[in-house]
């Protein structure tokens, strides 16, 4: 039939109003979605959550509970809503595929924790083409920050720890100096930086090695570098229990009675884990740029907010880049009113300076990388517990790595 029946009429402008109806609730129900998300800040981090450097994961997760129990979990209006991603490790492949989801699923404002360079460095061309602010919060290589204009750092890297204490050993008589580091970005950066600076003082390196990532047994290691009968023996380790077992080791093997003594990153004298190392550490120096005992009214209130969230650990380095990359986040927020644009970001995040826990700190303008004091530090027993007690403040210290 070629003509309309009143019936189908009928049928047919029902039909219309309830497309209509339809019509008009998905696009309420998208309207109430993005007035929802743009009543949020959804921040997406990356961290070792389990696996062997689960203990830095925990430590950054504190820090940042830490920070937003002080300040509130809105700010500029917004809501702060965190996505955490279990990267594991050192797992370039699974940190790129969480850091894609955290962009693509979860529609994260920021990328930000990594505790490891490899994981960093997967995540860099993500920010760059999302045009999303990562902030490295612990991640210590140099070139982090060379792979996209969209990273600023909050955490160190390991030039700008280790050539500090490269000039301090000279300058306290150390002349032949044995380095080991983790064979890895940040232990190839640390035996670079120090070994240059020593010798650029008159030192000489008398040997040197890189132990594989997650190594526990440094027997070997340790004979190697009692024949060659260094002054002192210069370490990098991530932070864990490769720190924990060298340390063991290197009072196993009788080192300090050969008359070679350790001088370290602070990494492997870390807060987290002086309880259980104990007295084996007494008298050790290190370079680093947080201790949990800096004096100072701010880290006196961190650490007491920090205590409040798990009494039981002493907060360290990684707890501490943690806690300042989310004052970095915050102040991004403040200053563009919660509407978060990746350019605009980056505009406030260059040059910003914050009061940490550590002491003054600034993110550079032209390399996006933390400025900040480096301190020379002896572990001491303060009330019955050992402690990284600073003597020496090298002021303003920036990454060296990238002229290396």
């Amino acid at each position: 039939m070629k003509g309309r029946t009143p019936v189908m009429t009928r049928i047919r402008s029902r039909m219309k109003s309830s497309l209509l109806v339809i019509v008009c609730g998905v696009l309420m129900l998208w309207g109430g979605q993005a007035a929802a998300a743009s009543d949020t800040v959804r921040i997406g981090l990356v961290l070792q959550l389990t696996g062997p450097f689960a203990d830095s994961g925990q430590q950054m997760i504190n820090a940042i509970k830490t920070y937003m129990a002080q300040h509130g979990d809105t700010v500029a209006g917004k809501k702060i809503e965190l996505v955490f991603k279990d990267v594991t490790g050192p797992v370039p492949a699974v940190a790129k595929r969480l850091c894609q989801e955290l962009v693509v699923q979860d529609k994260v404002d920021f990328l930000a924790g990594f505790g490891l360079t490899p994981d960093a460095l997967a995540c860099a061309a993500i920010a760059s083409e999302a045009k999303i602010p990562l902030i490295d919060m612990l991640a210590a290589t140099s070139i982090i920050t060379t792979k996209s204009p969209y990273i600023a750092r909050t955490s160190h890297t390991l030039p700008q720890i280790s050539a500090p204490m490269a000039q301090w050993a000279y300058d306290n008589g150390y002349r032949k100096v044995y380095t080991l580091v983790a064979d890895y970005g940040p232990g190839h950066d640390a035996a670079k930086a120090f070994q240059k600076a020593f010798r650029d003082k008159g030192g000489e390196i008398v040997g040197e090695v890189g132990v594989p990532l997650k190594n526990l047994e440094f027997a070997p290691y340790l004979q190697r570098v009692k024949d060659s009968k260094p002054q002192g023996l210069f370490v990098f380790l991530p932070t864990g229990q490769m720190g924990v077992s060298f340390m063991r080791s290197f009072q196993e093997r009788g080192m300090a009675e050969a008359g070679i003594n350790l001088i370290t990153t602070g990494d492997v004298l870390d807060d987290g884990a002086m309880d259980s190392m104990g007295d084996i550490t007494l008298g050790m120096i290190s370079s680093y740029h947080y201790s949990a005992a800096h004096d100072s009214p701010e880290n006196a209130a961190f650490i007491a907010a920090y205590k409040k969230i798990d009494p039981n650990s002493r907060p360290n380095a990684h707890a501490i880049g943690a806690y300042d990359g989310m004052a970095a986040i915050y102040e991004v927020i403040k200053q563009l009113n919660g509407k978060i644009d990746g350019d605009k970001a980056m505009e406030v995040l260059k040059g910003l300076k914050i009061s940490s826990p550590r002491g003054p700190i600034y993110i550079d303008s032209e390399t996006r990388d933390i400025v900040q004091n480096v301190y020379i530090r002896k572990a001491e027993k303060v009330d019955g517990k050992v402690y990284n007690i600073e003597f020496e403040t090298i002021k303003e210290v920036k990454d060296p790595g990238k002229e290396l």
